[in-house]
């Protein structure tokens, strides 16, 4: 099993999900976290999985590549970081991402 940590202002909502999921699948269907509704089904096709990698995580994540599908779709998007921006559904977790901190983005009315 794998703990990620997802951050909504000050509050911090552990979910455990097993190796294979998704970032947005983590947040949608382990955590119901409204703010990552992955209208799509996680096709890269939405936007709505938007969320922000912490800072001390994106060296194991990795930075979005802006000249990428997932790029060119999160471009426009509120609070769009080219830094720590990334699509949940593009984000496959395996145990090195045990203890992960996500921040969820208020992008969507929830």
């Amino acid at each position: 099993m794998i703990k990620v940590y997802f951050k909504r202002g000050l509050e911090t909502i552990p979910v455990q999900v097993d190796e294979g999921v998704t970032i947005m699948e983590a947040a949608r269907d382990y955590g119901s976290l409204p703010e990552v509704p992955g209208d799509c089904g996680g096709c890269c096709a939405c936007a709505t999985c938007h969320i922000k990698i912490d800072k001390t995580w994106i060296s194991k994540i990795g930075k979005l590549n802006e000249s990428s599908f997932e790029g060119t779709l999160i471009e426009y998007e509120k609070n769009y970081d080219p830094n720590f921006s990334r699509l949940g559904c593009q984000i496959q977790l395996s145990k090195e991402h045990d203890g992960l901190i996500v921040h969820l983005l208020d992008n969507h009315k929830i």
